[in-house]
């Protein structure tokens, strides 16, 4: 049945039972655009456009553009509609993303005025911006004097990008793959950085930019995906209005090739710059094969299946090798199949080793391979990766990026490379000749010879730490600008402090918002959506249940309230939840544990979680969670695994708790760069309250210095005997404590669901912790000194809880600062990726940050001069609405029906039932402009602001300019 535009013409179209949608396959007659469209019956509808973008080079042209081409168009010619419309908008999704091969521009809402209103800005920012050179110098690159018209100063580098990419860089994980990809693909585009490398984003030119626009966004290259139930007709009609009709085909066909094999394999040894810390046991060692077509669906998933049962646990024979090889402290951050390109690639590898150890490494790790092609993996093995596949391919995710936005990105790819698209969401046939396939007991074992061993396009990547490098790479930009400096005439130079002006000007005129369209409060719904569960009892014990559409899946978890710790216990407590679904059971060591769960389960973990009262900052509880999810079918077993997990952990296996904990601070080592807007904020908000300070000690910065610590320790005499003896003394407890259970499944499944839960029903013989142990208030000061590039920045200032009607208003006010001064300041005069504010009514903290800043003490300023002009400045009612809007928005942003399920419950254990948030939902509606005003003076007192800072050993000399104390990590 075609139900198409008439500008459309249907291609195919298949019904796929396992994710509940149709999927629709359309061509643009005129242009050749293609158009995938995903029914489903669900009003959170996602439009998505994309642009095959294939750069030739590392100036980051592509990521320029994605950023430039949101600052205006021909319909809204004002500076920055993009982040205009995010608080002029309801919407649960608005970004926008720089692949290696696309560049595609999402958003989602669960309004139709509102979809309509974010598709029309959306269509003319791509295919008709404006491109002002302006723009281009404020997103991409510009000279700027030190002193802005000092021209005896020092040049400097400015633009967001710039900046944002110097941040990207500083992280060892992007610097592995940026590096592999250079050798993995010596001719196609994937050989250079599509998002720009801090050396090359200055080479590029403004006619560079306008031509790669002029030649990739055009609708005959563009690929446009929608999903929800708004049908394909009613979208197609908006792009030929808005769009379509005014282009013709375009004769040039924009693609990847395949890469050129080697003949032989590749070694290659490169650095990345490590300061201040000892280089010893610092080495990456990464092998690496290009694989098959992406658009090879049978091939794809096979590639899948192959790097499931090498790498899916620690049972899996190379992820085995590379746990508890010697020759390193854990695998490598990048590890298994990636297939976000034309071609496949795996990778494994390990950290923590040493250069001269990479032979042996690649020995180990084909020796490996060769008993594998030699004498196969046993059947349940095989059958159990493919189980994982299968749970992947059923579950209906939501709760981080909208279910629409992750299904159409899955088939993203296939749809770049013009493959079967539709097909890439349709794997239940290519499953099901899997499974015949697996019968073959040598299928993983020819699949290991073919697809590793005989290929001959394999990189051995040594990445090595250099300490200099990154001075050498300062003093090399130095030097760059001084040479430029030095050919400048004066009219060059005045021509550089006029553009800075020119830009200074633009950033500071007020544009006309009214020309772009807006929802208003009245569009707000005026109840938010809730789900409701139902609560028995079970011997002496809760048991609430959701039915919700799970597709097939079975989620249930354990919740123990937690009982009284010592300091000690507490600082263990996250690493004993990490330990205790990854060691043995009874008699069963970690690796038959391991395959048990890949067999049964599509996870298992504890973790806990703590929130305040929502009247009190001071009353504190929390809960330990063992967390499950598998396929219905296997519900029974899950709960057989569970109960076993609480009742037969064993935790003598003490190399297994050290590669543990080894594994754990290698990635929180490396995620430092990528959270540290959320570290700075944690660590500034640590003297506040003890919720505040437990974030900080368990997951920030304190956390990560203990955990240094801790590790360090397991060498000493009995260190490891000790931990083992503080993680029995835990279970202990948690063991005695009282606890509920909740379950999550398909209406019709669920009292068979309550029966096998008998098993994990268990009577308490220990109390709750005292929820209002006294915690001593103290002014945070502090710098904290990473291996980063660039800086994050935080103020925090305490405030008051969720049910104080003053918290609404808070919570407005951080859109409003953001949306009205903090953007302009920190992003676009500082160069910041990022900066803005926010309340969290949990640990009653305000919060300023900056995200990928090049400045420190300016920033600071600028949070002070926000609440200047807040106080002073002349503002409008409208600024009131959209920060409003931007609220309400994350409040009924929609998550999948399981997560809708478990926030609906961990709600309620806190008090913050559907009718708590209901009501600061309603207060929200509420707040006015002097509501802002008066919390402002109320609460945010610069004198009474806590401040802390993450930088690089660049920026420690900082913290006596700034007044603030420097930690070490």
């Amino acid at each position: 049945m075609n139900n198409s535009h008439p500008a459309f013409e249907l291609v195919t179209s298949a019904e796929i039972d396992s994710l509940g949608v149709r999927v629709e396959e359309y061509r643009h007659t005129t242009t050749g655009a293609q158009h995938l469209h995903i029914a489903a019956d669900n009003a959170e509808n996602v439009f998505l456009v994309a642009l095959r973008t294939v750069p030739h080079d590392s100036t980051g042209v592509a990521h320029i553009l994605e950023h430039t081409a949101l600052c205006g168009s021909n319909k809204y010619p004002v500076r920055d509609p993009f982040f205009m419309m995010i608080r002029r908008s309801l919407n649960t999704f608005m970004n926008a993303f720089t692949s290696s091969d696309w560049t595609a521009y999402p958003f989602a809402s669960q309004n139709r005025k509102d979809f309509n209103n974010l598709l029309d800005v959306y269509l003319d920012a791509v295919f008709f911006a404006t491109l002002d050179p302006l723009d281009f110098a404020q997103e991409g690159h510009r000279l700027e004097f030190a002193e802005t018209e000092n021209t005896s100063s020092e040049l400097v580098y400015k633009g967001v990008v710039f900046n944002e990419m110097k941040g990207a860089m500083s992280s060892v994980s992007s610097q592995l793959w940026h590096t592999l990809s250079k050798y993995l693909f010596p001719t196609t585009t994937y050989h250079f950085n599509s998002g720009g490398e801090p050396s090359d984003i200055p080479k590029l030119s403004y006619q560079e930019l306008v031509d790669f626009y002029r030649s990739h966004y055009h609708p005959s290259n563009a690929i446009f995906m929608t999903f929800g139930d708004i049908p394909a007709a009613e979208h197609q009609a908006a792009f030929e209005e808005k769009a379509l009709h005014k282009f013709e085909k375009l004769d040039k066909t924009i693609e990847v090739g395949r890469e050129d094999r080697y003949y032989a394999p590749l070694k290659v040894e490169e650095h990345y710059p490590l300061t201040g810390e000892p280089l010893e046991g610092k080495t990456h060692i990464v092998l690496s094969w290009l694989l098959g077509d992406v658009t090879d669906l049978e091939e794809a998933l096979t590639a899948h299946l192959l790097a499931g049962v090498l790498l899916d646990n620690s049972a899996s024979p190379l992820m085995k090798l590379l746990e508890t090889t010697d020759l390193g402290t854990s695998p490598s951050p990048l590890i298994g199949l990636d297939d976000s390109q034309r071609e496949l690639v795996f990778v494994c590898g390990i950290e923590g080793s040493e250069r001269e150890r990479a032979d042996e490494l690649e020995k180990q790790v084909l020796a490996v391979l060769e008993e594998v092609a030699e004498k196969g993996i046993p059947y349940e093995q095989v059958a159990a990766s493919l189980h994982q596949l299968e749970l992947q391919q059923r579950e209906i995710g939501g709760d981080g990026y909208p279910f629409g936005l992750q299904l159409i990105l899955t088939a993203l790819t296939g749809a770049t490379h013009r493959g079967d698209a539709v097909g890439l969401l349709n794997i239940d046939a290519t499953l099901e000749k899997l499974r015949e396939q697996i019968k073959d007991p040598m299928f993983i074992a020819n699949k290991a010879r073919k697809l590793l061993l005989e290929n001959q396009h394999r990189v051995r990547l040594v990445m090595s730490p250099d300490d200099k490098l990154a001075e050498r790479k300062e003093q090399a930009e130095k030097e760059q600008l001084a040479q430029i400096k030095a050919r400048l005439s004066e009219k060059e130079k005045a021509q550089i402090v006029e553009t800075a002006k020119a830009l200074a000007d633009r950033q500071n005129r007020e544009d006309d918002a009214s020309i772009l369209p807006k929802v208003g409060v009245e569009d707000i719904p005026a109840e938010m959506p809730d789900v409701e569960g139902e609560t028995t009892e079970i011997g002496e014990q809760k048991l609430t249940r959701y039915s919700a559409g799970t597709n097939g899946l079975v989620y249930q978890q354990m919740v123990c309230a937690l009982p009284e710790f010592s300091e000690e216990e507490k600082a263990l407590l996250p690493y004993y939840c990490q330990v205790l679904s990854e060691v043995g059971l009874a008699d069963k060591d970690y690796l038959e544990v391991q395959q048990w769960q890949t067999r049964v389960a599509g996870a298992l973990h504890g973790f806990t979680s703590s929130r305040t009262a929502i009247d009190n900052l001071d009353h504190l509880s929390g809960h330990f969670i063992l967390s499950g999810k598998a396929l219905s079918r296997n519900q029974g077993e899950l709960t057989e695994l569970m109960q076993a997990t609480m009742a037969q952990v064993r935790f003598d296996e003490h190399a297994r708790i050290k590669e543990l904990l080894q594994q754990t601070l290698a990635r929180r080592e490396q995620g430092v760069v990528g959270n540290g807007h959320a570290l700075a904020m944690a660590a500034a908000s640590a003297g506040y309250n003890r919720a505040a300070w437990e974030s900080h000690a368990s997951g920030g910065l304190l956390g990560l210095r203990n955990l240094r610590a801790l590790v360090k320790g397991l060498d000493e005499k009995d260190g490891l005997k000790q931990l083992s003896a503080h993680f029995q003394a835990i279970h202990d407890k948690i063991l005695a404590a009282p606890r509920q259970f909740l379950l999550i499944g398909e209406e019709e499944k669920l009292g068979d669901f309550s029966q096998a839960l008998a098993p994990l029903i268990s009577t308490p013989s220990a109390t709750a912790a005292n929820p209002d142990a006294p915690f001593e208030r103290k002014q945070v000061q502090e710098l904290w000194v990473a291996n980063s590039q660039v800086n994050f920045c935080s103020k925090a200032y305490a405030t008051v809880p969720m049910s104080h009607p003053d918290a609404a208003p808070l919570s407005v006010l951080s859109g409003f600062l953001r949306n009205g001064f903090l953007h302009r300041t920190i992003r676009e005069q500082g160069g910041a990726y990022g900066g803005g504010a926010g309340h969290d009514s949990n640990i009653g903290v305000f919060r300023f940050y900056s995200y990928r800043d090049p400045r420190m003490g300016e920033t600071l300023e600028d949070f002070d001069a926000s609440l200047q002009w807040l106080a002073e400045g002349k503002h409008k009612e409208e600024q009131v609405e959209e920060s409003i809007l931007g609220v309400i928005g994350g409040l009924d942003k929609p998550g999948s029906p399981a997560g809708e399920a478990k926030k609906n419950f961990h709600s309620g254990l806190y008090g913050r039932t559907h009718e708590v948030r209901q009501q600061f939902r309603k207060r929200v509606t509420e707040v006015t402009l002097q509501d802002l005003q008066r919390v402002g003076a109320t609460y945010l007192e610069p004198s009474k602001a806590s401040t802390a800072i993450v930088t690089g050993p660049q920026g420690s000399e900082a913290a006596a300019k700034l007044n603030l104390q420097e930690e070490k990590l």
